[in-house]
């Protein structure tokens, strides 16, 4: 709206002027204190030299007057005599700029934003009281204009230059929001922004560890963005803000709560981005509220309104952020040659020298004061304005005056034909635009007498690199400012902060620096709970769970929690081995069943002429002794650390050798039935047909297929070692996986399917002449091995680990002595207790009876 309504005005005051003459008549003119020397170009200036308190009465019965601004700022009038200064050391500056004169037109702003539109409007619209050339050519009334040097001005005096794209250049507004070019397009600072400032000073809590701060920002632009990027560079660095409360500037009881919120807080360090803090230290002091670190924004690091001896209690030790002093040859010599004159453009410096010495220039004046003879010696005066020790401002105002004539100087050296605008074109230097001068300040790029590099980036700003300050107590007892570090994040050894520690003071009894933490680390084996309703940075430690160590941090795979619960330490890999005393017993089982099976063997070699032997094809007996011991010897493939040959051979050996002696049991029990058959008349032909060269092929086919069956599982998905960490989450269990699920089914579906054709044919041959009837003791052993390896196969799924190993062991041991025991002992009991039946009438007698 203000912006509108100047255009507006602008536009109608030079209508009227035109239908009234050929020349242009300036309606008025404001009351403004400055500073002005003509040149080729002019360039404006904005600076905070005094203070408007009083506003007039605006009762619009008459022509209201003009403000009159009090409370002279030496500090800030030595910054705009930097630009003149500056102005005047490129003029005789054979290299930069010749033949080329630069001018001044400097206001004061009276920290006031109605006062700063006021000088900003005045300084683009120029002085002349009539102006006749209706062609608008030359150069503008000024080119540029250095400052304003408060964000909030900043803010609204760039929204109206940047309508016409006239430069703009802050020595010191900070908001980060002056840094967006759709909104101020002309706008550069050669001060960081506060993006860039509020990342510093995290630096600085992220190398002592303070995590749990509180943020006082006074009500203004400045602080409000500074607080809010502050909070967004918190939650990365991770840390948390304990409270956050708005500055007031005349709210006693605001200020009170303030303090109430501070002495309640566990935070020891507090944060402020504000430029006064007075009202509230001096509470704070009421209170005796000290053992904080404060921790200074740049806006008040420097300034001495609390440097006083009584303030040493509560900010003394505080750490803070300044921009980069820098050294200006020449300066202090340029300023004690200060004089004034009669020349109205130059009231400033009369008010400077009246303010220097307590004298007036004008006759009889009222409060007394002696009359002013400007032969003042100002060599004889100690104080801010001619203290050149600290040139932090006033530093950043000379490279703002440098980095316009440096923009300028490019622009003229510009070769045409190979311009940067349209065309290939240069600008024209009697008619310069202003938005020519951008062009080339984007681009400005060199380096000061005192080595440091000037240049903008793509939003205006300048390199980020502050100075870390240290507030310390001298020897008349009172606060001294000293550089203790560094914060650069150009830097290009990589470390953004340097610090000397050495030269730290701590107003702590400790001398060292606090800790401000809202929950101390967790000990070693626990984790972080959050506290509800409370930030990240406030939890309790509660014991770490199984697997994870400090922190809540997860074990690798093949890695599991100390006892301690502070390191990872790894897994125990179980399986089923020769050391375990399960394995022990297994093995002991395995090779027992192995010497039986040996034993048998001999006692049926020894008798192998007896009946008992003898009948039913002894050599099926030994084919069915020898599968039997293969059963219990693949026992200990299972056993061990699995390797790819065990696992292969594991399953292999197990099925084969298990068809083998199942298919001899079937073969036996398909004797015993064409044996019976043959010893009736019908069937006597009956036996030639199934011989020992046909039980022997028929035993050969059944385990080819399985042969077939485990060559094909090998060789498409064979049995792999593998470090199961699903069973149990606390140990590796060392398996081999099955490859494939198919092939494994098939496999046992095989042996049970011979099972299940053996046990019915032995079923349905119970009922034979027992004196030669195998058949009974042939179902009995079925009838075990198939309840075996039907409860085998739920016991197996439900086991964990090597358990399920030792089930598969225990099925083939259990099923191969159920067999064993079964098949043979009856006989092995004939022969060796009860010889006197081992004879073929024994055999036959019950027969021959029953006929």
């Amino acid at each position: 709206m203000i912006t509108l309504n100047i255009c507006l005005y602008l536009s109608c005051t030079f209508v009227s002027a035109t239908l009234i003459s050929d020349s242009c008549q300036i309606q008025g003119h404001f009351k403004l204190n400055g500073m002005y020397q003509g040149g080729d170009f002019i360039i404006g200036g904005l600076f905070e030299v005094q203070h408007l308190k009083v506003f007039p009465e605006l009762s619009f019965r008459m022509e209201p007057e003009q403000p009159q601004c009090e409370e002279f700022y030496m500090s800030s009038f030595q910054q705009a005599q930097t630009m003149v200064f500056a102005v005047d050391e490129i003029n005789k500056n054979p290299n930069l700029l010749p033949n080329i004169t630069l001018g001044y037109h400097l206001y004061d702003n009276c920290l006031k934003l109605v006062v700063a539109f006021r000088a900003a409007t005045t300084l683009i619209s120029g002085t002349k009281n009539t102006f006749s050339n209706l062609n608008c050519t030359g150069p503008p009334p000024v080119i540029a204009i250095v400052g304003d040097p408060g964000s909030t001005h900043s803010i609204a005096v760039s929204s109206v230059l940047g309508l016409f794209r006239i430069p703009m250049i802050s020595y010191y507004a900070t908001c980060s929001c002056l840094s967006d070019r759709k909104k101020y397009p002309s706008f550069f600072r050669t001060i960081p922004s506060d993006a860039f400032q509020v990342r510093a000073i995290v630096q600085i809590l992220k190398y002592f560890g303070w995590t749990w701060v509180g943020v006082l920002y006074s009500d203004d632009d400045y602080g409000i963005y500074a607080a809010q990027s502050f909070h967004q560079e918190m939650q990365k660095f991770g840390g948390c803000v304990a409270f956050s409360e708005i500055i007031p500037y005349d709210n006693h009881r605001d200020i009170q709560r303030i303090v109430a919120v501070i002495k309640a807080s566990t935070a020891r360090v507090v944060v402020a981005f504000s430029t006064d803090l007075l009202p509230l230290m001096d509470e704070l002091l009421l209170q005796n509220v000290t053992g904080r670190q404060w921790i200074a924004s740049e806006a008040w690091t420097t300034s001495p309104v609390l440097h006083l001896p009584r303030f040493v209690p509560l900010v003394g030790g505080t750490l803070g952020i300044a921009i980069r002093r820098g050294e200006i040859k020449g300066l202090n010599d340029f300023l004690l040659r200060l004089h004034p004159d009669s020349d109205p453009r130059n009231n400033m410096v009369r008010i400077f020298w009246e303010n220097m010495f307590g004298c007036s220039f004008e006759n009889g004046s009222r409060d007394g004061k002696k009359m002013c003879t400007a032969e003042e010696d100002l060599n004889s005066t100690v104080n801010e304005y001619n203290d050149v020790s600290e040139l932090r401002a006033s530093y950043n105002v000379y490279k703002t005056v440098y980095a316009l004539a440096h923009a300028l100087h490019d622009l003229m050296q510009c070769e045409e034909g190979r311009g940067p605008f349209i065309g290939n074109r240069c600008a024209d230097i009697s008619n310069l635009q202003p938005w020519q001068i951008v062009h080339y300040l984007q681009k400005v790029n060199f380096t000061t007498g005192v080595g440091d590099h000037v240049s903008f980036d793509e939003n205006g700003d300048a390199l980020a690199i502050y100075d870390v300050m240290n507030w310390q107590p001298s020897s008349d007892g009172s606060i001294v400012v000293r550089t203790v570090g560094v914060v650069d994040e150009g830097a290009t050894t990589g470390k953004v902060l340097t610090l000397d520690e050495d030269a730290l003071y701590w107003n702590f009894e400790t001398k060292k620096p606090p800790r401000s933490v809202c929950s101390e680390s967790c000990p070693p084996g626990t984790r972080q709970a959050t506290r509800k309703g409370l930030p990240v940075c406030c939890f309790d430690c509660l014991p770490c769970a199984d697997g994870e160590i400090s922190n809540a941090s997860v074990c690798p795979n093949e890695f599991w929690s100390s006892q301690e619960k502070n390191h990872c330490v790894p897994k125990e890999v179980e399986f089923l081995s020769y050391e375990d005393p399960l394995g022990i017993s297994l093995t002991t089982a395995s090779l027992l069943g192995t010497c039986f099976c040996a034993l048998v063997m001999v006692i049926f070699a020894h008798h192998r002429n007896t009946p008992v032997v003898r009948s039913n094809n002894s050599e099926l007996s030994f084919l069915l002794l020898v599968s039997l011991k293969l059963c219990f010897l693949c026992v200990l493939l299972f056993i061990g650390q699995p390797q790819l040959w065990t696992c292969q051979l594991r399953h292999a050996m197990f099925g084969i050798s298990f068809v083998l002696c199942v298919s001899s049991i079937l073969v036996k029990t398909m004797v015993v039935i064409a044996v019976f058959k043959s010893s009736r008349p019908e069937g006597k032909s009956k036996m030639k047909w199934f011989g020992a060269a046909q039980q022997r092929g028929t035993v050969l086919v059944l385990t080819a297929v399985q042969v077939v069956i485990c060559a094909v599982w090998l060789s498409t998905a064979s049995p792999t070692p593998h470090k199961n960490i699903q069973y149990i989450r606390s140990k590796i269990v060392f398996e081999c996986a099955i490859g494939s699920v198919a092939g494994f089914a098939i496999l046992l579906g095989y042996i049970g399917l011979l099972a299940a054709v053996s046990f019915l044919l032995a079923f349905l041959a119970r009922n034979l002449p027992d004196n030669f009837n195998e058949a009974k003791f042939i179902t009995f052993s079925m009838l075990i091995f198939c309840a075996v390896w039907i409860a085998f196969v739920p016991a197996y799924v439900s086991s964990p680990g090597k358990y399920a190993v030792a089930v598969e062991i225990f099925a083939i041991l259990a099923s191969s002595f159920g067999l064993l025991v079964a098949i043979f002992a009856p006989k092995c009991y004939i022969i060796l207790l009860h010889p006197e039946r081992n004879t073929k009438k024994a055999i036959m007698g019950r027969t021959a009876q029953k006929k």
